[in-house]
């Protein structure tokens, strides 16, 4: 099976959640390439910033999956969905 590549992001309030997730991607799924893109620490961030670097990845190709991770879920999904090709939804 070959390795995904996936693109991770998440504001403040999903800091912990973030990198317990890139965690378990690594040990449970080997090869797998997770492109961490922020934030990289509980200092208070917003959200936007982080959704559109993720979903800029997924949109051009770069990735072929992202998670965002925020308080809520919800801004960050509308956030990724200004993208083109993008489909984020709360899960």
């Amino acid at each position: 099976m070959t390795p995904l590549t996936i693109a991770i992001g998440a504001d403040h309030a999903g800091f912990e959640t973030k990198e317990k997730i890139k965690k378990f991607l690594k040990e449970e799924f080997p090869g797998t390439k997770v492109t961490d893109a922020g934030t990289h620490s509980n200092d208070s961030v917003d959200y936007p910033d982080f959704a559109h670097q993720v979903a800029s990845l997924v949109a051009d190709e770069i990735v072929e999956a992202g998670i965002l991770i925020c308080g809520s879920g919800n801004g960050v999904c509308i956030t990724a969905n200004k993208h083109k090709g993008v489909r984020a939804a709360l899960c």
